[in-house]
Formats: structure tokens, sequence, C-alpha cells
């Protein structure tokens, strides 16, 4: 059974996403084991200077880091990666359950995205869409989409 984390900076807060969030943690039970890893967002001011900003970054960065299990494989979720489609992520799971890493960890930034560092030690870097998403929704959406790709490979119906 596949090893699957999501980090993620910030909590949810919204009943809603941690409500959607539940029920596909709860789906993806008897596909992987699901781990998912909230780390607190660097407290900003209203409007942050530039400085400011990469300062939270690089510190989000250490913490994520940090919690990247050795023999990984890692998928960053940034507005610069490549869209996929449910079909090639399902492969893409596929093939690195096969490969030698033990883990496939994906990576969730807070409000202003992720360190380079992040996204350099990447293997793969993942765009939902060109739109704007709240980080928190793209929690949920990234739950589903993992839960659809172990859905298409079975050749459930869940997939039309």
């Amino acid at each position: 059974m596949a090893g699957i984390s999501v980090i993620c900076v910030g909590k949810l807060k919204e009943k809603f996403y941690q409500e959607a969030a539940a029920e596909y943690a709860k789906r993806l039970g008897g596909y992987c084991r699901l781990n998912i890893v909230e780390l607190p967002e660097q407290k900003l001011p209203k409007n942050p200077a530039p400085a400011e900003i990469q300062n939270a970054l690089e510190k989000e960065g250490e913490a994520i880091r940090a919690k990247i299990p050795p023999g990984s494989r890692v998928a960053a979720l940034c507005v610069e990666g490549r869209m996929r489609s449910s079909e090639e992520l399902a492969r893409m799971i596929a093939a690195w359950e096969q490969s030698a890493d033990k883990n496939l960890v994906f990576v969730i930034g807070g409000s202003y995205g992720l360190h380079p560092d992040v996204k350099a030690m990447a293997a793969v870097r993942l765009s939902m869409s060109p739109m704007t998403f709240p980080h928190h929704l793209a929690r949920v959406m990234l739950l589903e989409q993992i839960y659809r790709a172990f859905k298409i490979r079975e050749g459930s119906e869940y997939h039309k």
C-alpha cells in the first residue's frame, strides 16, 4: 500500500473544508497510508514588504523540508507547475509506487506559495489551474484528485 503524505502550510479553519478533507481522507484509507501534516503559516502584517514575505517563505520552507521523510518523492503544488489530467496523475502515482521511493509527498504552501528551495527539491511541480484558489481549497482538490487517481487505476465508475 502506497504511503502518501500531504504537507500543508496553514490549518483548515472553515468547517466545510475540514469536512470535505476528512471525507476524502476516509475514502483514501482503502488505497494508501495517508498522512496529512499541517504546519503553521508565518504571521505577516497586512501589507508585508517583499523581504518579510521572503523571510516567511524561508521559515515555512525549513519547516516543510523537516517533515519530508527520507526516501520520498516530492510533488510541489505551485502556479508555475505543469497542469496534468486526472489520468496523468493516476499514471504518475502508479509509477511512483513501483519506484524505490518509499513515500510520495505533496506539498501545498501558504498564502504566498512555496520557497524556491522547496520547489527546487521537488521531482514534479503541479499546477491545479491558471486560476487562483485559496490554499485550503487546494488541499481538498488535491485529496479528491488523489482519490480519483486510485479510482481510475481500478477502473471504477467514479471517473467518467
